[in-house]
């Protein structure tokens, strides 16, 4: 099937690279327009030319996409060394600012809507995956620069006033983009294939309850539009529940589990994965977290799991301290012990564990590590050939107990069928909500960390969130979306620049020289590690502009070059 996806693949890029216009003669062993679109087949061909961007994974090569710290460095799950910057001025170009993926789904759509090979049902399936893609590609730009033109036809290069038409406004594009989602949830196949690596029903439905949640909080809190944004959380709340009801997904494998495997197939909670093929696709992700020095987990991240108890750190008699990797990880959340590694691993004591990878804050990433192959030649190098989730019932159970909540006082009901579903996993209480404030055991609590904007209950779910969902890609936008980036804020929340507490008598060789090589710590024999010394590791948050990302100036140039106007975002 691998293979046989990525023929596929290669003959979509053939054929949409087609143009009779330029061609004097029409080869008869050549894929064109006419000859191309008439079977299933080869639409099915065409849609995957989609796939490795919209399905990324863990990327190819020495890429991550979205996951780890490559993915979003400007967060604070990680202490980097030079921590990534707010952006600071306009691009003169960008890849983000790009409509080809609208293009080319439009063009998809239009050529599937006229084939007339196709009965009822097989062409609507197809029509739903050509809108489902349009939805993504409109729900990025959205999520990066808000205001984008909206094109519902593939246009041709003569036709200069749509092509360079002023932006829409988001929530009018949103619409678009969730009538795009309706009709391919009513539509998509709920079987395609094999399981787990084609766009069904139930993919699209995720996906739609991931991007109505986002548009509906931003709605909320950024453009205080209370009507769009009860009308877009509930379709996130809606679409996460036909998952939850009709999907037949659960938890089969420990946590990890669907993060390190060769083969994804039979872990019951994967809704699509990307399958990687040995010596033809593969990746790094697993060599960097085995062998090489790493970007740590900081402080922050690993002081927001809960112990065992259900209750926060400041709050638990079950907390052991933070003084030893062991004290860190007794009575804490499991998915704190299968997110990072047993041993501390600062810079410079890659010896002292057999050349295993190090860290920069001293706790290094196990999450995406398969022990049983760390040795082996598909661990080394961009050879990796583990499976990469694209998405997991996981993150739609998170959707659904946030979109409840955001949509009124969240129920029992909804948070056992959602958040304490992932609890029992990880061998948390469940979560107990009282009004708005949370409890466990039948008693409420309030963390002293809260921020005083969110409410108990609110925060407890945010925080669920950024457990499970941790190193996956989505802290950034979910901050952006919160309006909260000045949790980024270094100067305001230090503990994104620690990380694990050390003693220096306990790093020595048996030379009596010191394992750690450029350690900084807050105490001059022992404290928290200081991933960054420099004037970088101080990241202000001082301007709201950075929530949207500028529009790169050689696309207004563009624009006025030809007598349109290119309206740049606010404040930039």
């Amino acid at each position: 099937m691998k293979l046989k996806i990525f023929t596929l693949a290669l003959a979509a890029t053939l054929v949409a690279g087609c143009n009779k216009d330029f061609l004097t003669r029409l080869p008869k062993d050549q894929l064109t327009d006419d000859t191309f679109w008439t079977s299933e087949t080869n639409v099915r061909a065409f849609a995957y030319r989609f796939y490795p961007d919209y399905f990324s994974g863990f990327g190819t090569g020495y890429t991550w996409r979205n996951y780890f710290y490559l993915g979003q460095g400007l967060n604070d799950d990680f202490s980097p060394t030079t921590p990534n910057a707010f952006t600071k001025q306009v691009p003169v170009s960008s890849s983000g600012w790009s409509f080809t993926k609208v293009r080319d789904a439009n063009y998809m759509l239009a050529r599937v809507s006229a084939m007339d090979k196709l009965d009822a049902a097989t062409k609507n399936h197809w029509v739903g995956v050509a809108r489902f893609f349009r939805a993504i590609a409109y729900s990025n730009l959205v999520n990066s620069y808000g205001d984008v033109p909206y094109f519902d036809r593939a246009l041709d290069v003569t036709e200069l006033a749509e092509l360079f038409k002023p932006r829409d406004n988001r929530t009018l594009v949103m619409d678009k983009v969730l009538e795009d989602l309706d009709f391919a949830a009513a539509n998509v196949r709920a079987v395609d294939g094999e399981k787990g690596l084609n766009v069904t029903k139930w993919v699209v439905l995720s996906f739609m309850s991931r991007y109505m949640l986002f548009e509906g909080t931003w709605q909320k809190y950024h453009l205080n539009n209370a009507a769009k944004a009860a009308e877009y959380l509930g379709k996130a709340k809606w679409a996460a529940k036909q998952v939850i009801d009709g999907g037949g997904y659960s938890f089969s494998h420990p946590y990890r589990e669907s993060f390190n495997a060769l083969d994804l197939a039979g872990n019951k909670e994967i809704i699509m994965y990307r399958s990687y093929v040995t010596s033809m696709v593969t990746h790094s992700m697993m060599s960097y977290v085995n062998a090489e020095g790493q970007t740590g987990v900081s402080k922050d991240l690993v002081e927001t799991y809960l112990c065992n108890d259900g209750l926060p750190i400041s709050l638990s008699p079950r907390y052991q301290g933070d003084k030893t990797i062991t004290d860190v990880l007794a009575n804490r959340d499991l998915r704190l012990s299968q997110t990072i590694n047993p041993e501390l691993r600062p810079m410079g004591s890659k010896g002292r564990y057999n050349n295993l990878g190090v860290s920069t804050s001293g706790y290094a990433t196990w999450k995406f590590l398969n022990d049983a192959l760390r040795d082996k030649p598909n661990a080394a190098s961009n050879t990796n050939d583990s499976d990469a989730p694209v998405i997991r019932y996981g993150e739609v159970l998170m959707n659904y107990a946030e979109a409840c909540a955001e949509t009124g006082n969240i129920t029992q009901a909804e948070l056992d069928a959602s958040i304490n579903v992932l609890r029992a996993r990880a061998g948390v209480p469940p979560l107990q909500v009282n009004g708005t404030e949370a409890a466990v055991g039948g008693a409420v609590y309030d963390d002293p960390a809260r921020d005083a904007d969110v409410s108990g209950i609110l925060w407890e779910i945010r925080r669920e969130r950024r457990v499970e969902l941790s190193m996956e890609g989505f802290r950034l936008d979910d901050l952006r979306r919160w309006k909260k980036l000045h949790y980024l804020d270094t100067e305001l929340r230090p503990n994104i620049n620690r990380g694990a507490w050390i003693k220096r008598s306990e790093w020595l060789k048996p030379n009596g020289t010191s394992w750690l090589v450029d350690v900084t710590l807050t105490g001059a024999d022992e404290g928290y590690i200081i991933p960054s010394v420099s004037v970088l590791a101080h990241r202000k948050f001082d301007n709201a502009r950075v929530y949207l990302d500028p529009i790169p100036s050689d696309q207004i140039k563009v624009y006025s070059d030809r007598g349109y106007k290119l309206v740049q975002n606010k404040d930039w």
